[in-house]
């Protein structure tokens, strides 16, 4: 579990520069654009979508509560896998060691201990 930690940590760190950068020195609207008159510019938008639907899925089987599944899935839709990064994290630390935790979430009723 330690080496899922440190690739999620690495993940959001990542993550965290990357988007400070495209804040800072890019132009949303202006390179989302040319994303989008590139066809793999649009093919990567389609694959990072797709990966975006899948991991929410796993998201929303393991929550136990609708509405902080709905949030999570939000928050992956605007903010991509830096979300992911962070709710691979928050499961990872919640599990203790657990990798069935990791995967399918606390059984019901145990969502506390």
């Amino acid at each position: 579990m330690k080496v899922a930690k440190i690739i999620a940590w690495l993940g959001l760190i990542a993550m965290t520069v990357g988007l400070a950068n495209g804040f800072i020195n890019g132009d949303f609207l202006r390179d989302g654009a040319q994303l989008l008159d590139n066809p793999w510019g649009l093919m990567s938008l389609i694959d990072l979508y797709v990966g975006f639907a899948l991991f929410s899925i796993w998201m929303v089987y393991r929550e136990t509560s609708t509405t902080k599944a709905i949030i999570w899935v939000v928050i992956m839709m605007i903010l991509g896998f830096f979300t992911g990064c962070i709710y691979v994290l928050k499961v990872l630390y919640e599990a203790d060691g657990d990798w069935s935790i990791v995967f399918h979430g606390r059984p019901e009723g145990h969502e506390h201990e």
